[in-house]
């Protein structure tokens, strides 16, 4: 597992102030699960402090922690016991979009880990577009789960399904976070 400039940071500072918290909570309001946003990002207060960029970069550092356990889960759900070929599918279609999601937000993470500078937007744009397609894929893979035929909601499938929701929750709380960094585009008119 590598390790980033924001987990080193977390190692040297790993709580904080009320001033801290409070902006963790009022922030994850604009998400869509703010109960998560604030459990899940609220130990790295004294990181983040109040500044929407750490708070995104630790949304995002969460969330790849978690895609990774996912895709973990994911890869054994088929191990010890047969499959139809529709729940074999359903499981390697799983693996590979859990594995795309992945891939998409490492690249996030490394993209915001990088100095900020006057191309700061244009890698908050392309952290955005990483960030909608991984959560396009744990949907992709939810889907698959649901639609695979697995008889009597099969216990590894149901905790796979599980990790993956919860994935797609952080997901989105991180894509909410990063989309705040954004600025606004006033409408120019025709």
């Amino acid at each position: 597992m590598e390790t980033t400039m924001f987990w080193e940071a977390i190692r040297t500072n790993p709580q904080g102030g009320k001033k801290n918290t409070d902006f963790i909570k009022n922030s994850c309001t604009q998400t869509t699960y703010p109960q998560l946003c604030f459990d899940t990002l609220s130990t790295y207060a004294n990181t983040i402090q109040t500044r929407p960029e750490m708070l995104a970069q630790a949304a995002l550092n969460v969330t790849l922690d978690s895609a990774r356990s996912a895709s973990a889960a994911v890869s054994g759900a088929g191990g010890g016991r047969l499959m139809s070929p529709r729940e074999a599918a359903a499981i390697s279609d799983c693996v590979e979009s859990v594995g795309d999601s992945v891939d998409e937000l490492r690249q996030s993470v490394a993209e915001m880990e990088g100095p900020v500078g006057q191309d700061f937007y244009i890698k908050v744009g392309d952290v955005q577009t990483w960030v909608s397609a991984a959560l396009t894929e744990e949907d992709t893979c939810m889907d698959g789960l649901d639609e695979g035929g697995f008889v009597g909601g099969e216990e590894k499938v149901v905790v796979v399904r599980d990790r993956v929701l919860r994935l797609a929750r952080l997901t989105s709380n991180a894509l909410a976070l990063v989309n705040g960094l954004a600025p606004v585009q006033a409408y120019k008119g025709p």
